[in-house]
Protein backbone atom coordinates (compact mmCIF):
# COMPACT_ATOMS: atom_id res chain seq x y z
CA UNK A 1 0.00 0.00 0.00
CA UNK A 2 1.53 3.28 -1.15
CA UNK A 3 0.05 6.15 0.86
CA UNK A 4 -0.02 9.70 -0.47
CA UNK A 5 1.49 8.58 -3.77
CA UNK A 6 2.86 11.64 -5.58
CA UNK A 7 1.91 11.80 -9.25
CA UNK A 8 4.83 12.30 -11.65
CA UNK A 9 5.94 15.90 -12.26
CA UNK A 10 3.30 17.40 -10.00
CA UNK A 11 2.59 18.08 -6.33
CA UNK A 12 -0.74 16.23 -6.58
CA UNK A 13 -1.08 13.04 -4.57
CA UNK A 14 -3.35 10.02 -4.77
CA UNK A 15 -4.60 8.90 -1.35
CA UNK A 16 -3.58 5.26 -1.78
CA UNK A 17 -2.17 3.04 -4.51
CA UNK A 18 -2.68 -0.67 -3.85
CA UNK A 19 -0.12 -2.93 -5.52
CA UNK A 20 -0.17 -6.68 -5.99
CA UNK A 21 -0.36 -9.53 -8.48
CA UNK A 22 -3.29 -9.73 -10.87
CA UNK A 23 -5.21 -13.03 -10.36
CA UNK A 24 -5.72 -13.60 -14.10
CA UNK A 25 -2.62 -12.22 -15.82
CA UNK A 26 -0.13 -13.14 -13.12
CA UNK A 27 1.48 -9.75 -13.73
CA UNK A 28 1.39 -6.55 -11.72
CA UNK A 29 -1.86 -4.92 -10.67
CA UNK A 30 -2.15 -1.31 -9.50
CA UNK A 31 -5.26 0.32 -8.05
CA UNK A 32 -5.54 4.05 -7.34
CA UNK A 33 -7.97 4.63 -4.47
CA UNK A 34 -9.39 8.08 -3.75
CA UNK A 35 -10.85 8.08 -0.23
CA UNK A 36 -13.75 10.42 0.56
CA UNK A 37 -15.31 10.99 3.98
CA UNK A 38 -18.44 12.42 2.40
CA UNK A 39 -21.81 11.24 3.57
CA UNK A 40 -23.80 13.44 1.19
CA UNK A 41 -23.11 14.79 -2.30
CA UNK A 42 -25.32 16.25 -5.00
CA UNK A 43 -24.95 17.50 -8.53
CA UNK A 44 -23.84 21.14 -8.72
CA UNK A 45 -26.51 23.02 -10.67
CA UNK A 46 -26.71 21.33 -14.10
CA UNK A 47 -23.06 20.31 -14.29
CA UNK A 48 -22.05 16.76 -15.20
CA UNK A 49 -18.57 17.23 -13.77
CA UNK A 50 -19.03 19.21 -10.53
CA UNK A 51 -20.68 18.20 -7.27
CA UNK A 52 -21.65 20.07 -4.12
CA UNK A 53 -20.60 18.75 -0.72
CA UNK A 54 -22.40 20.04 2.37
CA UNK A 55 -19.25 20.65 4.44
CA UNK A 56 -17.68 22.68 1.60
CA UNK A 57 -20.59 25.14 1.42
CA UNK A 58 -21.29 26.55 -2.04
CA UNK A 59 -17.86 25.73 -3.45
CA UNK A 60 -18.20 22.93 -6.03
CA UNK A 61 -15.61 20.19 -6.43
CA UNK A 62 -14.81 17.78 -9.25
CA UNK A 63 -16.75 14.53 -9.38
CA UNK A 64 -14.58 11.88 -7.64
CA UNK A 65 -14.80 9.50 -10.62
CA UNK A 66 -13.31 12.18 -12.85
CA UNK A 67 -10.71 12.94 -10.19
CA UNK A 68 -9.46 9.39 -9.95
CA UNK A 69 -9.60 8.91 -13.73
CA UNK A 70 -7.42 11.99 -14.04
CA UNK A 71 -4.89 10.44 -11.66
CA UNK A 72 -4.87 7.22 -13.66
CA UNK A 73 -4.51 9.00 -17.00
CA UNK A 74 -1.66 11.03 -15.59
CA UNK A 75 0.18 7.95 -14.37
CA UNK A 76 -0.31 6.18 -17.71
CA UNK A 77 1.00 9.20 -19.60
CA UNK A 78 4.19 9.71 -17.57
CA UNK A 79 5.14 6.42 -15.87
CA UNK A 80 7.06 4.16 -18.23
CA UNK A 81 6.31 0.93 -16.38
CA UNK A 82 2.56 1.59 -16.73
CA UNK A 83 2.70 2.85 -20.31
CA UNK A 84 3.85 -0.59 -21.38
CA UNK A 85 1.07 -2.33 -19.39
CA UNK A 86 -1.92 0.04 -19.34
CA UNK A 87 -4.43 -2.66 -18.34
CA UNK A 88 -2.52 -3.22 -15.10
CA UNK A 89 -3.91 0.07 -13.73
CA UNK A 90 -7.38 0.76 -12.34
CA UNK A 91 -8.98 3.41 -10.16
CA UNK A 92 -11.85 3.77 -7.69
CA UNK A 93 -13.35 6.35 -5.35
CA UNK A 94 -14.38 4.84 -2.00
CA UNK A 95 -16.90 6.81 0.10
CA UNK A 96 -16.79 4.72 3.25
CA UNK A 97 -19.16 6.99 5.25
CA UNK A 98 -21.84 7.23 2.54
CA UNK A 99 -24.92 5.30 1.56
CA UNK A 100 -26.16 5.13 -2.02
CA UNK A 101 -29.07 7.43 -1.22
CA UNK A 102 -26.86 10.16 0.19
CA UNK A 103 -24.70 10.35 -2.95
CA UNK A 104 -27.17 9.17 -5.60
CA UNK A 105 -26.15 11.93 -8.02
CA UNK A 106 -22.62 10.53 -8.20
CA UNK A 107 -23.89 7.49 -10.09
CA UNK A 108 -24.95 9.67 -13.02
CA UNK A 109 -21.46 9.09 -14.45
CA UNK A 110 -21.05 5.41 -15.39
CA UNK A 111 -18.05 3.66 -13.88
CA UNK A 112 -15.24 2.05 -15.83
CA UNK A 113 -11.83 0.47 -15.16
CA UNK A 114 -10.14 3.78 -14.46
CA UNK A 115 -12.90 5.28 -12.34
CA UNK A 116 -15.90 4.00 -10.42
CA UNK A 117 -17.65 4.73 -7.10
CA UNK A 118 -18.15 2.47 -4.11
CA UNK A 119 -19.97 3.56 -0.95
CA UNK A 120 -19.84 2.11 2.53
CA UNK A 121 -23.18 0.51 1.73
CA UNK A 122 -21.47 -1.42 -1.09
CA UNK A 123 -18.54 -2.59 1.03
CA UNK A 124 -19.00 -6.22 0.06
CA UNK A 125 -19.07 -5.28 -3.64
CA UNK A 126 -15.88 -3.31 -3.12
CA UNK A 127 -14.25 -6.36 -1.55
CA UNK A 128 -15.29 -8.46 -4.56
CA UNK A 129 -13.78 -5.82 -6.84
CA UNK A 130 -10.51 -5.95 -4.91
CA UNK A 131 -10.41 -9.74 -5.28
CA UNK A 132 -10.85 -9.32 -9.04
CA UNK A 133 -7.74 -7.12 -9.12
CA UNK A 134 -5.43 -8.82 -6.62
CA UNK A 135 -4.45 -12.45 -6.06
CA UNK A 136 -4.65 -13.36 -2.38
CA UNK A 137 -1.45 -14.27 -0.62
CA UNK A 138 0.84 -12.81 -3.30
CA UNK A 139 3.32 -10.06 -2.42
CA UNK A 140 3.29 -6.85 -4.44
CA UNK A 141 6.58 -5.51 -3.09
CA UNK A 142 8.57 -5.98 -6.30
CA UNK A 143 5.82 -4.36 -8.37
CA UNK A 144 5.67 -1.45 -5.92
CA UNK A 145 9.43 -0.99 -6.25
CA UNK A 146 9.06 -1.04 -10.05
CA UNK A 147 6.44 1.69 -9.89
CA UNK A 148 8.43 3.88 -7.50
CA UNK A 149 11.64 3.54 -9.53
CA UNK A 150 9.99 3.80 -12.95
CA UNK A 151 11.43 6.20 -15.49
CA UNK A 152 9.32 9.37 -15.68
CA UNK A 153 8.75 10.53 -19.27
CA UNK A 154 5.80 11.25 -21.59
CA UNK A 155 4.38 8.14 -23.24
CA UNK A 156 4.54 7.56 -26.99
CA UNK A 157 0.80 8.09 -27.22
CA UNK A 158 1.01 11.43 -25.42
CA UNK A 159 3.89 12.55 -27.64
CA UNK A 160 1.89 11.69 -30.75
CA UNK A 161 -1.13 13.66 -29.54
CA UNK A 162 1.05 16.62 -28.55
CA UNK A 163 2.79 16.67 -31.92
CA UNK A 164 -0.51 16.75 -33.76
CA UNK A 165 -2.10 19.38 -31.54
CA UNK A 166 0.84 21.74 -31.03
CA UNK A 167 2.04 21.66 -34.62
CA UNK A 168 -1.46 22.11 -35.98
CA UNK A 169 -1.88 25.21 -33.82
CA UNK A 170 1.54 26.66 -34.60
CA UNK A 171 0.88 29.76 -36.67
CA UNK A 172 4.26 31.43 -36.46
CA UNK A 173 7.13 31.32 -38.90
CA UNK A 174 10.64 31.13 -37.45
CA UNK A 175 13.04 33.67 -38.89
CA UNK A 176 16.80 34.16 -38.85
CA UNK A 177 18.16 33.70 -35.30
CA UNK A 178 14.94 31.95 -34.26
CA UNK A 179 15.37 29.34 -36.97
CA UNK A 180 19.06 28.98 -36.12
CA UNK A 181 18.23 28.29 -32.48
CA UNK A 182 15.44 25.84 -33.39
CA UNK A 183 17.66 23.83 -35.74
CA UNK A 184 20.57 23.82 -33.31
CA UNK A 185 18.45 22.30 -30.53
CA UNK A 186 17.12 19.60 -32.88
CA UNK A 187 20.71 18.82 -33.86
CA UNK A 188 21.82 18.72 -30.22
CA UNK A 189 19.03 16.31 -29.26
CA UNK A 190 19.89 13.97 -32.14
CA UNK A 191 23.60 14.09 -31.29
CA UNK A 192 22.94 13.48 -27.59
CA UNK A 193 20.87 10.43 -28.46
CA UNK A 194 23.43 8.93 -30.85
CA UNK A 195 26.59 9.76 -28.93
CA UNK A 196 25.22 9.44 -25.38
CA UNK A 197 26.18 13.09 -25.00
CA UNK A 198 24.79 15.95 -22.93
CA UNK A 199 24.73 19.69 -23.57
CA UNK A 200 23.00 22.70 -22.05
CA UNK A 201 21.56 25.28 -24.47
CA UNK A 202 20.87 28.87 -23.33
CA UNK A 203 18.75 31.00 -25.66
CA UNK A 204 18.54 34.62 -24.50
CA UNK A 205 16.68 37.55 -25.93
CA UNK A 206 14.52 40.52 -25.07
CA UNK A 207 10.72 40.61 -24.97
CA UNK A 208 9.20 39.50 -28.25
CA UNK A 209 12.42 38.06 -29.67
CA UNK A 210 10.67 34.75 -30.30
CA UNK A 211 11.65 32.64 -27.28
CA UNK A 212 8.18 31.20 -26.68
CA UNK A 213 7.61 30.58 -30.39
CA UNK A 214 10.85 28.60 -30.48
CA UNK A 215 9.83 26.71 -27.35
CA UNK A 216 6.46 25.63 -28.74
CA UNK A 217 7.94 24.78 -32.12
CA UNK A 218 10.53 22.57 -30.43
CA UNK A 219 7.87 20.85 -28.33
CA UNK A 220 5.82 20.05 -31.44
CA UNK A 221 8.72 18.88 -33.61
CA UNK A 222 10.47 16.79 -30.94
CA UNK A 223 7.15 15.17 -30.07
CA UNK A 224 6.63 14.36 -33.74
CA UNK A 225 10.05 12.70 -33.79
CA UNK A 226 9.09 10.58 -30.78
CA UNK A 227 11.64 12.23 -28.47
CA UNK A 228 10.77 12.46 -24.80
CA UNK A 229 10.26 16.17 -24.26
CA UNK A 230 8.44 18.39 -21.76
CA UNK A 231 7.81 22.14 -21.69
CA UNK A 232 8.12 23.87 -18.31
CA UNK A 233 7.88 27.40 -16.91
CA UNK A 234 7.95 29.04 -13.50
CA UNK A 235 4.79 31.04 -14.12
CA UNK A 236 1.37 29.70 -13.22
CA UNK A 237 -0.35 32.25 -15.48
CA UNK A 238 1.85 31.40 -18.45
CA UNK A 239 1.60 27.63 -17.97
CA UNK A 240 -2.17 27.66 -17.47
CA UNK A 241 -2.65 29.71 -20.62
CA UNK A 242 -0.41 27.39 -22.65
CA UNK A 243 -2.38 24.42 -21.34
CA UNK A 244 -5.64 26.08 -22.33
CA UNK A 245 -4.49 27.04 -25.82
CA UNK A 246 -2.42 24.02 -26.79
CA UNK A 247 -4.76 21.51 -25.18
CA UNK A 248 -8.06 23.03 -26.31
CA UNK A 249 -9.07 19.97 -28.35
CA UNK A 250 -6.78 17.39 -26.77
CA UNK A 251 -6.78 17.71 -22.95
CA UNK A 252 -3.96 15.17 -22.74
CA UNK A 253 -1.57 17.76 -24.15
CA UNK A 254 -1.98 19.90 -21.03
CA UNK A 255 0.27 17.46 -19.19
CA UNK A 256 3.16 18.39 -21.46
CA UNK A 257 3.26 21.83 -19.78
CA UNK A 258 4.83 21.57 -16.33
CA UNK A 259 6.50 23.79 -13.74
CA UNK A 260 10.15 24.22 -12.81
CA UNK A 261 9.58 22.64 -9.40
CA UNK A 262 8.23 19.40 -10.93
CA UNK A 263 11.60 17.69 -11.45
CA UNK A 264 12.89 17.04 -7.93
CA UNK A 265 12.52 13.27 -8.06
CA UNK A 266 13.12 12.76 -11.77
CA UNK A 267 15.90 10.39 -12.77
CA UNK A 268 18.92 12.02 -14.41
CA UNK A 269 18.70 12.25 -18.22
CA UNK A 270 15.26 10.63 -18.24
CA UNK A 271 14.16 13.11 -20.93
CA UNK A 272 15.69 13.76 -24.32
CA UNK A 273 14.92 17.47 -24.00
CA UNK A 274 13.46 19.79 -21.38
CA UNK A 275 12.23 23.12 -22.81
CA UNK A 276 12.46 25.75 -20.07
CA UNK A 277 10.55 28.85 -21.16
CA UNK A 278 10.68 32.05 -19.08
CA UNK A 279 13.82 30.59 -17.46
CA UNK A 280 14.59 33.92 -15.78
CA UNK A 281 11.97 32.79 -13.21
CA UNK A 282 14.02 29.83 -11.97
CA UNK A 283 14.09 29.81 -8.15
CA UNK A 284 16.89 28.97 -5.72
CA UNK A 285 15.24 25.65 -4.80
CA UNK A 286 12.04 23.79 -5.72
CA UNK A 287 11.00 23.25 -2.11
CA UNK A 288 7.60 24.56 -1.02
CA UNK A 289 5.17 23.73 1.76
CA UNK A 290 3.86 20.68 -0.10
CA UNK A 291 7.28 19.15 -0.70
CA UNK A 292 7.78 15.73 0.86
CA UNK A 293 10.50 15.47 3.51
CA UNK A 294 12.67 13.15 1.39
CA UNK A 295 12.92 15.82 -1.33
CA UNK A 296 13.91 18.67 1.03
CA UNK A 297 17.58 18.46 0.14
CA UNK A 298 18.15 22.12 -0.67
CA UNK A 299 19.38 21.13 -4.12
CA UNK A 300 19.45 24.13 -6.47
CA UNK A 301 16.56 24.17 -8.92
CA UNK A 302 18.95 24.85 -11.81
CA UNK A 303 20.79 21.65 -10.93
CA UNK A 304 17.56 19.62 -11.00
CA UNK A 305 16.57 21.03 -14.38
CA UNK A 306 19.96 20.47 -15.98
CA UNK A 307 20.06 16.91 -14.66
CA UNK A 308 16.58 15.93 -15.88
CA UNK A 309 17.35 15.90 -19.63
CA UNK A 310 20.17 15.18 -22.02
CA UNK A 311 19.50 18.59 -23.60
CA UNK A 312 18.02 21.15 -21.20
CA UNK A 313 17.09 24.30 -23.15
CA UNK A 314 16.86 27.55 -21.17
CA UNK A 315 15.01 30.45 -22.85
CA UNK A 316 15.34 33.67 -20.87
CA UNK A 317 15.53 37.45 -20.65
CA UNK A 318 17.80 38.50 -17.78
CA UNK A 319 16.04 41.88 -17.50
CA UNK A 320 12.85 40.07 -16.45
CA UNK A 321 14.16 38.82 -13.10
CA UNK A 322 11.55 40.53 -10.90
CA UNK A 323 11.33 38.46 -7.72
CA UNK A 324 13.78 37.83 -4.88
CA UNK A 325 15.26 34.36 -5.21
CA UNK A 326 14.97 34.15 -8.99
CA UNK A 327 18.21 32.70 -10.33
CA UNK A 328 17.65 32.54 -14.10
CA UNK A 329 20.67 34.34 -15.48
CA UNK A 330 23.03 33.21 -18.21
CA UNK A 331 25.94 33.41 -15.78
CA UNK A 332 24.26 31.28 -13.11
CA UNK A 333 23.10 28.57 -15.53
CA UNK A 334 26.48 28.48 -17.26
CA UNK A 335 28.32 28.25 -13.93
CA UNK A 336 26.15 25.36 -12.73
CA UNK A 337 26.46 23.41 -15.98
CA UNK A 338 30.23 23.82 -16.22
CA UNK A 339 30.62 22.75 -12.59
CA UNK A 340 29.04 19.45 -13.64
CA UNK A 341 31.34 19.16 -16.65
CA UNK A 342 28.52 19.85 -19.13
CA UNK A 343 29.11 21.81 -22.31
CA UNK A 344 27.13 25.02 -22.78
CA UNK A 345 25.98 26.56 -26.04
CA UNK A 346 24.72 30.17 -25.86
CA UNK A 347 22.47 31.67 -28.55
CA UNK A 348 21.43 35.32 -28.55
CA UNK A 349 18.27 36.41 -30.35
CA UNK A 350 19.01 39.84 -31.73
CA UNK A 351 15.80 40.30 -33.71
CA UNK A 352 12.94 42.23 -32.11
CA UNK A 353 9.31 41.34 -32.65
CA UNK A 354 7.36 42.80 -29.75
CA UNK A 355 6.73 46.53 -29.30
CA UNK A 356 6.02 46.92 -33.01
CA UNK A 357 9.51 45.71 -33.84
CA UNK A 358 10.82 48.96 -32.34
CA UNK A 359 14.36 48.53 -31.12
CA UNK A 360 14.32 52.26 -30.41
CA UNK A 361 11.53 51.84 -27.85
CA UNK A 362 13.22 48.96 -26.04
CA UNK A 363 16.45 50.92 -25.87
CA UNK A 364 14.47 53.93 -24.59
CA UNK A 365 12.88 51.83 -21.80
CA UNK A 366 16.17 50.30 -20.67
CA UNK A 367 17.94 53.68 -20.72
CA UNK A 368 14.98 55.31 -18.96
CA UNK A 369 15.07 52.81 -16.09
CA UNK A 370 18.85 52.72 -15.83
CA UNK A 371 19.07 49.08 -16.92
CA UNK A 372 21.48 50.04 -19.70
CA UNK A 373 24.31 52.56 -19.18
CA UNK A 374 24.08 56.08 -20.55
CA UNK A 375 21.07 57.55 -18.80
CA UNK A 376 17.59 58.39 -20.16
CA UNK A 377 17.21 59.56 -23.73
CA UNK A 378 14.51 61.43 -25.57
CA UNK A 379 11.79 59.40 -27.26
CA UNK A 380 12.02 60.61 -30.85
CA UNK A 381 9.02 58.74 -32.16
CA UNK A 382 8.50 55.61 -34.23
CA UNK A 383 5.69 55.13 -36.79
CA UNK A 384 5.39 51.48 -35.71
CA UNK A 385 4.90 52.09 -31.98
CA UNK A 386 2.92 54.71 -30.03
CA UNK A 387 4.14 56.12 -26.71
CA UNK A 388 2.16 58.58 -24.63
CA UNK A 389 2.14 59.85 -21.06
CA UNK A 390 -1.34 60.53 -19.69
CA UNK A 391 -2.45 62.72 -16.82
CA UNK A 392 -4.67 60.19 -15.06
CA UNK A 393 -5.57 56.50 -15.01
CA UNK A 394 -9.09 57.40 -16.15
CA UNK A 395 -7.61 59.01 -19.29
CA UNK A 396 -5.52 55.85 -19.82
CA UNK A 397 -8.57 53.61 -19.40
CA UNK A 398 -10.64 55.68 -21.83
CA UNK A 399 -7.88 55.61 -24.43
CA UNK A 400 -7.50 51.83 -24.17
CA UNK A 401 -11.27 51.30 -24.25
CA UNK A 402 -11.37 53.13 -27.58
CA UNK A 403 -8.65 50.83 -28.92
CA UNK A 404 -10.60 47.77 -27.74
CA UNK A 405 -13.75 49.04 -29.47
CA UNK A 406 -11.69 49.13 -32.67
CA UNK A 407 -10.86 45.45 -32.28
CA UNK A 408 -7.48 45.66 -30.53
CA UNK A 409 -6.55 44.14 -27.18
CA UNK A 410 -5.45 46.18 -24.18
CA UNK A 411 -4.69 45.82 -20.48
CA UNK A 412 -3.73 48.06 -17.59
CA UNK A 413 -1.02 46.84 -15.21
CA UNK A 414 0.56 48.55 -12.24
CA UNK A 415 3.40 48.28 -9.79
CA UNK A 416 2.51 46.31 -6.66
CA UNK A 417 1.88 49.42 -4.54
CA UNK A 418 -1.62 48.84 -3.19
CA UNK A 419 -3.09 46.19 -0.87
CA UNK A 420 -4.53 43.10 -2.55
CA UNK A 421 -7.81 41.93 -1.02
CA UNK A 422 -9.66 38.68 -1.49
CA UNK A 423 -13.11 38.90 -3.13
CA UNK A 424 -16.01 39.68 -0.83
CA UNK A 425 -18.32 36.81 0.21
CA UNK A 426 -20.82 37.88 -2.47
CA UNK A 427 -18.15 37.56 -5.20
CA UNK A 428 -17.60 41.26 -5.79
CA UNK A 429 -14.02 42.53 -6.03
CA UNK A 430 -12.50 45.15 -3.74
CA UNK A 431 -11.27 48.27 -5.56
CA UNK A 432 -7.83 48.22 -3.99
CA UNK A 433 -6.02 50.30 -6.62
CA UNK A 434 -7.14 53.81 -5.70
CA UNK A 435 -5.65 56.87 -7.40
CA UNK A 436 -7.50 60.09 -6.66
CA UNK A 437 -11.16 59.55 -7.43
CA UNK A 438 -10.44 56.56 -9.71
CA UNK A 439 -10.29 52.98 -8.45
CA UNK A 440 -10.22 49.47 -9.81
CA UNK A 441 -9.67 45.95 -8.39
CA UNK A 442 -6.58 43.87 -8.91
CA UNK A 443 -6.93 40.75 -11.01
CA UNK A 444 -8.10 37.66 -9.14
CA UNK A 445 -5.53 35.71 -7.13
CA UNK A 446 -6.89 32.22 -7.66
CA UNK A 447 -7.65 29.77 -10.44
CA UNK A 448 -11.43 30.20 -10.46
CA UNK A 449 -13.48 32.89 -12.18
CA UNK A 450 -15.48 35.01 -9.73
CA UNK A 451 -18.11 37.63 -10.46
CA UNK A 452 -17.33 37.69 -14.17
CA UNK A 453 -13.62 38.29 -13.61
CA UNK A 454 -11.31 35.67 -15.18
CA UNK A 455 -8.97 33.47 -13.17
CA UNK A 456 -5.54 34.99 -12.56
CA UNK A 457 -3.91 32.81 -15.20
CA UNK A 458 -6.30 34.12 -17.88
CA UNK A 459 -6.25 37.83 -17.01
CA UNK A 460 -4.02 38.72 -19.97
CA UNK A 461 -5.98 36.70 -22.53
CA UNK A 462 -9.63 36.84 -21.43
CA UNK A 463 -11.44 40.02 -22.63
CA UNK A 464 -12.98 40.39 -19.17
CA UNK A 465 -9.49 41.04 -17.81
CA UNK A 466 -9.67 44.68 -18.90
CA UNK A 467 -11.86 45.44 -15.90
CA UNK A 468 -9.10 44.55 -13.42
CA UNK A 469 -5.56 45.83 -12.94
CA UNK A 470 -2.81 43.30 -13.57
CA UNK A 471 0.60 43.09 -11.96
CA UNK A 472 3.93 41.76 -13.18
CA UNK A 473 3.07 38.21 -12.12
CA UNK A 474 0.01 38.06 -14.39
CA UNK A 475 1.43 40.15 -17.24
CA UNK A 476 4.86 38.53 -17.57
CA UNK A 477 5.10 36.24 -20.58
CA UNK A 478 2.12 37.80 -22.39
CA UNK A 479 1.57 40.59 -24.84
CA UNK A 480 -1.43 42.64 -25.92
CA UNK A 481 -1.82 45.32 -28.58
CA UNK A 482 -1.84 48.28 -26.21
CA UNK A 483 -0.41 48.41 -22.71
CA UNK A 484 -1.42 50.79 -19.98
CA UNK A 485 1.24 51.07 -17.25
CA UNK A 486 0.71 52.75 -13.88
CA UNK A 487 4.01 53.52 -12.16
CA UNK A 488 3.31 53.50 -8.45
CA UNK A 489 4.88 55.56 -5.66
CA UNK A 490 7.65 52.97 -5.19
CA UNK A 491 9.73 54.52 -8.01
CA UNK A 492 9.86 58.31 -8.34
CA UNK A 493 12.07 60.80 -10.18
CA UNK A 494 14.02 63.16 -7.93
CA UNK A 495 17.10 65.28 -8.48
CA UNK A 496 17.83 64.00 -11.99
CA UNK A 497 17.39 60.31 -11.30
CA UNK A 498 15.18 57.51 -10.00
CA UNK A 499 14.64 57.01 -6.28
CA UNK A 500 13.16 53.81 -4.88
CA UNK A 501 10.59 54.32 -2.11
CA UNK A 502 10.60 50.85 -0.62
CA UNK A 503 7.91 51.57 1.94
CA UNK A 504 5.45 52.25 -0.90
CA UNK A 505 5.84 48.74 -2.33
CA UNK A 506 3.31 46.16 -1.07
CA UNK A 507 4.83 43.02 -2.62
CA UNK A 508 5.16 40.44 0.22
CA UNK A 509 8.36 39.14 -1.40
CA UNK A 510 10.07 42.47 -0.70
CA UNK A 511 9.23 42.73 3.01
CA UNK A 512 12.27 40.93 4.38
CA UNK A 513 15.05 43.52 4.29
CA UNK A 514 17.61 40.98 5.45
CA UNK A 515 16.92 38.62 2.56
CA UNK A 516 16.39 41.44 0.03
CA UNK A 517 18.61 44.46 0.59
CA UNK A 518 17.80 47.90 -0.81
CA UNK A 519 20.08 47.61 -3.84
CA UNK A 520 18.50 44.30 -4.86
CA UNK A 521 14.98 45.66 -4.29
CA UNK A 522 15.81 48.74 -6.39
CA UNK A 523 17.00 46.56 -9.30
CA UNK A 524 13.99 44.24 -9.08
CA UNK A 525 11.49 47.11 -9.01
CA UNK A 526 13.07 48.61 -12.12
CA UNK A 527 12.88 45.21 -13.81
CA UNK A 528 9.18 45.01 -12.88
CA UNK A 529 8.43 48.25 -14.70
CA UNK A 530 10.59 47.17 -17.64
CA UNK A 531 8.40 44.06 -17.98
CA UNK A 532 5.17 46.06 -17.75
CA UNK A 533 6.37 48.70 -20.21
CA UNK A 534 7.23 46.07 -22.85
CA UNK A 535 3.95 44.10 -22.99
CA UNK A 536 2.40 46.21 -25.75
CA UNK A 537 2.83 45.35 -29.44
CA UNK A 538 1.44 48.56 -30.90
CA UNK A 539 1.71 51.13 -28.17
CA UNK A 540 1.87 52.08 -24.49
CA UNK A 541 0.21 54.68 -22.29
CA UNK A 542 2.13 55.58 -19.12
CA UNK A 543 1.04 57.31 -15.94
CA UNK A 544 2.98 57.89 -12.74
CA UNK A 545 0.94 58.58 -9.62
CA UNK A 546 3.69 61.01 -8.58
CA UNK A 547 3.09 64.37 -10.39
CA UNK A 548 6.78 65.30 -10.55
CA UNK A 549 7.65 61.92 -12.05
CA UNK A 550 4.79 62.10 -14.53
CA UNK A 551 5.96 65.54 -15.66
CA UNK A 552 9.49 64.22 -16.20
CA UNK A 553 8.18 61.25 -18.20
CA UNK A 554 6.20 63.61 -20.39
CA UNK A 555 9.36 65.67 -20.95
CA UNK A 556 11.18 62.54 -22.10
CA UNK A 557 8.71 61.91 -24.91
CA UNK A 558 8.16 65.47 -26.11
CA UNK A 559 9.73 66.06 -29.52
CA UNK A 560 12.88 67.93 -28.71
CA UNK A 561 15.03 70.27 -30.70
CA UNK A 562 18.25 69.00 -32.22
CA UNK A 563 20.23 70.84 -29.55
CA UNK A 564 18.21 69.26 -26.74
CA UNK A 565 18.57 65.82 -28.31
CA UNK A 566 22.31 66.35 -28.57
CA UNK A 567 22.48 67.34 -24.90
CA UNK A 568 20.56 64.21 -23.80
CA UNK A 569 22.43 61.90 -26.17
CA UNK A 570 19.23 60.99 -27.97
CA UNK A 571 20.53 60.68 -31.50
CA UNK A 572 19.60 57.37 -33.08
CA UNK A 573 22.40 54.86 -33.42
CA UNK A 574 23.24 54.35 -37.11
CA UNK A 575 23.44 50.57 -36.68
CA UNK A 576 19.83 50.24 -35.45
CA UNK A 577 17.53 48.34 -37.78
CA UNK A 578 13.81 47.87 -37.44
CA UNK A 579 12.53 44.40 -36.69
CA UNK A 580 9.91 42.51 -38.66
CA UNK A 581 7.01 43.39 -36.36
CA UNK A 582 6.23 39.71 -35.89
CA UNK A 583 4.23 38.64 -32.88
CA UNK A 584 6.31 36.58 -30.46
Amino acid sequence: MLFEYQLPLTSKRADVVLVGQHPKTGGPSYLVVELKQWSNAERFEDSDTLVRIEQYGERPVTHPVLQVRGYCDYMLDFTAVLADMPLSLAGVAYLHNATDGGVADLFRIPGDRLGSVFTGQRRSEFQDFLRSRFAEGQSGASYADALLSSRIAPSKQLLAVAADEVQRREMFVLLDEQLDAFNYVLHAVERARRANDKITVIISGGPGSGKSVIALSLLGELSRQGRTVIHATGSRSFTQTLRKVAGARAPQVKKMFQYFNSFMGVEANSLDALILDEAHRIRETSVNRWTKAEFRSGRPQIDELIAAARVPVFLLDEFQVVRPGEQGTVEEIERNAEARGIRVEKINLDAQFRCGGSEEYLLWVKRLLGLTPGGPIQWIGDPHFDVEVVDSPSEMEASLATKIEDGYSGRIAAGYCWPWSDPRPDGTLVHDVQIGGWSRPWNLKGERSIGGAPAAALWATDPAGFDQIGCVYTAQGFEYDYAGVIIGPDLVWRGGGWVMVRSANKDPDFRNRTAVDDSQADRLIRNVYKVLLTRGMRGVAIHSVDPQTNAQLRAFITNASAAEMYMTGASRRPDQKRGQGQLA
